[in-house]
Order: C-alpha cells, then structure tokens, then sequence
C-alpha cells in the first residue's frame, strides 16, 4: 500500500526572554538618540535661526518663540492627546514608546537650550542641515515604532471619519495653517525657509525608514527560465524564485522567475538574460529595503 510522505512542519524558532530584552533595550537606545539628534536640530540649529518644522512641533516652536516656555515640554503637553487617541488604534507598545521618547525630548531640549549654543546661521545651511539631521532624529524615532508628532494621529483619525480627504491631504492642510501662522509670528521669509525646512526633513525621514538599500527586484518571463535562474544563481550567487503564471492573450501557463540583486549586478543580470532569450519580458522595480540572507545552492 503506498502512501504519501508528509512535509515536515517548518518550525519557528522563538525567541528567548534574553534575545526579547536586548531587542527592546536596544530600541529604546535608539529612541533616546532619535530624541537627542532632534532636540540638537531644534535648538541649535533651527530655533535660534526662527526656522520651524511642520506639526506639533512646528507649533511648539512658535509657542517656545513667543512664550519661552521650554521647547520639549510644550511639544509634551500637545502631544499628550494624541498619545491617547492612539491607545486604541495603534496599540500599548507604540503609545509607550512615543510617551518615553517625547519625554526623552523634553529632557534633551533642556540640556541644549542650557549649552545656549548655535551651531550655524547661515540660512542656506540652516534650512539644509537642519533639515537633515531633524529628518535624521524622526526617522529613527519613527522606524522603531514611536512618534513625536501627534498630527498624524489626528490626520488618521479624521480621514477615517471624512473619507473625502486622505491620511496625506489632512496632514497637508493642516501643515499649511501651520506655515501660514508662522507668516504672522516670524515674517514671509522665515516661513519659506520653514517650508523649505520640512521639504528637506520629510525626504530625510522617508530615507531612514525606507533604507539606503539600491537593490533592484526582478521578474523575467521566459520559456527557458531554468537556464536563466540556473546562470543567474551561478554566476551572481544570488537566490531565485519560480512563480507559475499564466499568459492574459495565449493562456499559456508560464514560469517567472523572480530574484533580487544589487544595482551594481544590473546591468551583467541583463545581459545574462537576454543572451540566452533575447524576445524574455523583464520587470525591474527599486526595492528600498532587504532582510534575509541569500540562499546559495548546494
């Protein structure tokens, strides 16, 4: 009588308590940099200079200006709401790690404003380094799920509940009443650096998140996709993957072949491919982050 093997389960290896603390521990380390590189941004390069973020610390900003109320606090205080608006939609964990790390702020703007040090105040420099290292500090805050802006919060809230705007068009709008009032506590000018400013710093921002990584995902569709993915693991030692698919015109059941590669290893990849099937279909994407290691063969 025969009868089919089973596949063995894959077993998921769990983490200990130990490896679970050091993870932790080490995010927290990183939400305590965040916090002091943006607290650096704030008060010794764009708060002397009157340049201002967007969101709740770009209001803070201007409370601090008119008021002199300590920066961090104020941005504390705003925030507070929002952290409890996120208790229930973004969960316990990220609402203790925003409050740890706004707190951390709170302390490392007052170390700064003490040192009563600016760094440069030249404004090209300012809107652009500036910009860069504040993008630097919230990317981090916000890769290792914290937040200091308590906006995006409230944007998600509302697109939620008035579905004719997006989470990005009610976070815009507000921004924009933001700048406008910095038009009346600072001048016309400021208020473009400012805007300036927050150009610079989202893109920073959206580079730490996204990573740094160049690498390229590739699907090729050919009839000859193993000597393809066989060229490709040879040469290149980089891992690939067999999809079934099926042609939308012939129906034909076809065989892709996926694989990701560096941008350096583009071009070689492409002319791989093409020298043993020059009529293959290829799509190439930028992927912005990888995790995992490749799989050579054995």
């Amino acid at each position: 009588m025969f009868g089919f093997r089973q596949k063995k389960k894959a077993v998921v290896k769990k983490k200990t308590k130990l490896e679970l603390f050091w993870e932790i521990a080490l995010r927290f380390v990183i939400l305590t940099i965040g916090a002091f590189i943006v607290a650096f941004a704030l008060e010794c390069i764009l708060l002397p200079n009157k340049v201002i973020d967007g969101g709740i610390i770009g209001i803070s900003m201007m409370l601090n200006y008119k008021t002199g109320f300590n920066l961090g606090w104020i941005i504390f205080l705003l925030n507070l709401p929002f952290i409890f608006l996120a208790w229930t939609n973004l969960g316990k964990m990220f609402v203790l790690q925003t409050f740890y790390s706004v707190i951390v702020l709170g302390f490392a703007t007052t170390f700064f404003v003490n040192l009563h040090y600016t760094v440069i105040e030249a404004p090209l420099l300012v809107v652009v380094f500036g910009g860069i290292i504040l993008g630097v500090g919230v990317g981090l805050i916000l890769r290792n799920s914290a937040s200091l802006d308590g906006t995006e919060i409230l944007s998600i809230k509302l697109a939620k509940k008035f579905s004719f705007l997006s989470i990005g068009e009610f976070l815009m709008s507000i921004n924009l009443l933001i700048y406008t009032a910095a038009i009346f506590v600072f001048n016309v000018e400021q208020a473009m650096y400012s805007i300036i400013t927050y150009f610079i710093t989202s893109r920073t921002i959206d580079a730490i998140i996204d990573g740094f990584n160049s690498s390229k995902s590739v699907r090729i569709v050919s009839d000859y996709y193993k000597e393809i993915g066989n060229k490709i693991m040879k040469e290149l030692d980089v891992s690939v993957t067999y999809i079934k698919t099926k042609g939308g015109y012939s129906g034909e059941e076809k065989v892709m072949t996926y694989c990701v590669v560096s941008r350096l290893e583009m071009a070689k990849l492409k002319e791989m491919v093409k020298s043993i099937d020059p009529k293959s279909f290829l799509v190439i994407e930028a992927v912005h982050e990888v995790e995992g290691v490749r799989v050579k063969r054995k």
